[in-house]
Parts: structure tokens; C-alpha cells; sequence
């Protein structure tokens, strides 16, 4: 396999996730609607998803330690397609949100062996680079979700939207089958049994380098997830979009995040990785600061909320990069592993977020601006706390 083959396959694996929860938003409030659902079942199908997806990559990652990547991608991306045929095909909100659950733990194999395979290839640093290219491969496809779930959705309406799912992924499966190569050389076959699986969870999950670096992606997720969960509600319910026009809000925000990820790419080299997170997480507390500061004087617009996310969107080009490859990095023969207690962290805090928006959406954009300020403030504290004496105290690395 090629570098450019494997930074495209990887922009598509990784790219699986932003599609699953951004091309049905702009459909949300339709299908909730026509399956006689409430606000909180809502969110509960891009939570129950997400929750399904941060726990299944604690099986899937010691299954792929020990079977390999290729084997647990084609398994996923199997599920993950029939899945999505189910969802289409619901008839009720409880319906959609069980096959929802199947398709979230379905992509978990996919999203865990994609940062899994990075490993595999690079070390850490080089890792942060490739992972930035790929990270740009699935902004790109962030920005054109947002419009073509808005296009579909307005135009055949909201099942077509689940539907689109199931293709990309049946197409990605192809391209696994055509032309992916195993890239775990060396299989663990001690990786399953209880034992070794206990002490290998126990050694990644108190490594200082994986605490911070997960708990800092995690902080910075949660408060994208923050804006996807809530985002659909404001601009449709509140400011009064159409399904159209808030696609093309979506289609906007990944752009900052794409010029965020070509930056730390410039970065890395000129600062080294602590400093780029560092950056990145000022960047993450201003974006967050100015968003809650315009809530609060009462601002109700689409510049009100997207001037302060697009800087928070650019810090999270920086951040992404550099935490999922980095808080793998100490663990080259769990690779699989530490992805995938990585994946589950992220998830947990964006569950955590999905429950407390069903009970505080009150048809202003307050909820919305504090969450996403709240988790900005988190990610500065932590880098603050965990890396700022590192950073200013010796050379950059």
C-alpha cells in the first residue's frame, strides 16, 4: 500500500464517523416528527450511537490486537451496513434508535482500527503528521455531509439520509476487500484472556502520556459533540432555518477545521507536540469564552454562535491530530487497545454532554453556548495543568 492510498483509506475509515452523526442532523427534527418521538429520543439516537461506539472498541481493540486489522473491518463495516438498512426502514423512534446502537458499535471496529493501523506504520510523530492528512480527508467529507443531509432530507426525505449511510459504507468494504493489507505484523495471541487483558488495560489507562492526551481529545470532541447534538434544534427550531440552509451552516464549520489541521501539520515540526497542544487548547478557551459571552448579552444569530465555533473548530483541526496519535504512541504492541480505551473515553464524555442537552434545551442558544464553553475551559485547565510546566520549562520536543 502506497502512503497516499493509506492516508485516503484512512480519511475514509476515520471519515465514517462525522458522516454517521452529521448527514442525518438537518433530518432529525423531520424524522422525529414523523415517528411521533420527543426531543430527548432525539438525542438519544446520536447518543445511544455514540455511547454503543465508545464501548464496543473495548472489545473490538483486543480483538484486532490479536486476529488483526483487515479481519475486524470487514466485520464492521458489514454490520454497519446492514444496520443502516434497518435504520432506514423504522417504524418507530425506539425501532431507529436499537438499529442506531448497531450501527454505532459496527463503526467502532472501523474508527479503532483506523487509529490502530496508524500506529502500526508510524511512530508517534510521523503519526500526528499522517493523522493530520487523514483528519483533513474527513473534514472534507464533514463539510459536504451537512448539505447533501440537507438536500436529501428536503428533497425524498429523511429515510434516504440513513440510506446514503449504508452506501458509503458498502463502498468503503469494497475498497477493504480490493486493497488492504494486513498492517499488524506481529499478532498478540495473549490478547484476550482476562489476565492479560486486566494488566494491559490497567498500564495504558495510568500512562500519564495516554491520560492526558485522551482526556484533552475527549474535552475537545464533546464540545464539537456539544454543537451537533444542539445545533439542528437551534438554527431549525430557534432561528428558524430550513433543512437546506442549516446543511449549508454544516457545510461551513468543517472548513475551519480542515485550515486547523493543515496548521498543525506547520506546527508540529516548528513546535514540537506539547506546544501545538498547548496553542491548540488557548485557541479551544477563546473560542469557548467568546461563544458564552454572546449568549449571555442575550445575542441570538447564526455569527452569534459560528464566529466563536469556527475558532473553536480551528483549535480542534490542532487538537485531534496530536491527542489520538500521541496517546497511543507508548503502546505499539496494544495498538488496538489503547485505541480503543482512547475511542471509549471520547464517547463516554460525549454521553455524559447528549444527556444533560435532552434536559437543558429550552429553546434559546444558551444551552448550546454553555456546553461548548464549559468543555473549553476543561480542555485549557487540563493542558494548563498537564502540560504547561513541561512546555515552558524545557525545549520543544
Amino acid at each position: 500500500m502506497t502512503p497516499a492510498w493509506v492516508v485516503s483509506l484512512l480519511a475514509m475509515m476515520l471519515g465514517l464517523q462525522p458522516i454517521t452523526t452529521d448527514l442525518y442532523l438537518p433530518a432529525l427534527p423531520m424524522l422525529t416528527q414523523a415517528l411521533n418521538g420527543t426531543v430527548a429520543q432525539a438525542h438519544l439516537t446520536l447518543s445511544a450511537l455514540l455511547l454503543a461506539f465508545g464501548m464496543s472498541q473495548l472489545v473490538w481493540g483486543p480483538l484486532s490486537d490479536r486476529f488483526g486489522r483487515r479481519k475486524i473491518l470487514l466485520i464492521g463495516l458489514g454490520a454497519y451496513t446492514a444496520s443502516a438498512l434497518g435504520a432506514m426502514l423504522s417504524q418507530s423512534m425506539l425501532q431507529l434508535i436499537v438499529w442506531r446502537v448497531v450501527q454505532g458499535a459496527a463503526m467502532g471496529a472501523t474508527i479503532m482500527s483506523a487509529r490502530a493501523i496508524v500506529r502500526d506504520l508510524f511512530e508517534p510523530l510521523t503519526g500526528a503528521r499522517v493523522m493530520s492528512q487523514a483528519l483533513s480527508g474527513l473534514g472534507v467529507m464533514a463539510c459536504l455531509s451537512g448539505p447533501i443531509g440537507g438536500f436529501l432530507a428536503g428533497t425524498f426525505g429523511w429515510q434516504i439520509t440513513l440510506l446514503a449511510l449504508a452506501l458509503f459504507a458498502a463502498v468503503l468494504l469494497g475498497l477493504v476487500l480490493w486493497q488492504f493489507e494486513e498492517t499488524l505484523q506481529q499478532p498478540n495471541p495473549d490478547a484476550l484472556q482476562l489476565g492479560q487483558l486486566s494488566r494491559t488495560w490497567w498500564q495504558i489507562v495510568q500512562h500519564p502520556t495516554f491520560l492526558t492526551y485522551s482526556l484533552l481529545g475527549s474535552a475537545s470532541y464533546a464540545g464539537l459533540f456539544t454543537f451537533l447534538a444542539a445545533s439542528s434544534f437551534v438554527f431549525i427550531g430557534v432561528l428558524g432555518f430550513t433543512q437546506r440552509e442549516y446543511g449549508l451552516v454544516m457545510f461551513s464549520m468543517p472548513l475551519s477545521y480542515i485550515i486547523g489541521t493543515v496548521a498543525c501539520r506547520r506546527l508540529i515540526p516548528r513546535l514540537g507536540l506539547e506546544r501545538t497542544v498547548v496553542l491548540g487548547a488557548a485557541l479551544s478557551l477563546l473560542g469557548g469564552v467568546l461563544m458564552v459571552t454572546l449568549a449571555m448579552r442575550g445575542y441570538q444569530s447564526l455569527w452569534s454562535i459560528m464566529l466563536p465555533f469556527y475558532v473553536f473548530m480551528f483549535a480542534h483541526g490542532i487538537n485531534q491530530p496530536c491527542t489520538q496519535s500521541a496517546s497511543v504512541g507508548p503502546f505499539p504492541k496494544a495498538a488496538g487497545t489503547a485505541s480503543a480505551l482512547n475511542g471509549f473515553m471520547m464517547m463516554l464524555f460525549a454521553f455524559g454532554m447528549s444527556t444533560w442537552l435532552g434536559q437543558a434545551m429550552d429553546g434559546t442558544v444558551k444551552p448550546l453556548a454553555y456546553g461548548v464553553g464549559f468543555w473549553c475551559g476543561v480542555i485549557a485547565l487540563i493542558a494548563a495543568l498537564s502540560l504547561g510546566r513541561r512546555v515552558f520549562h524545557r525545549a520543544p520536543a
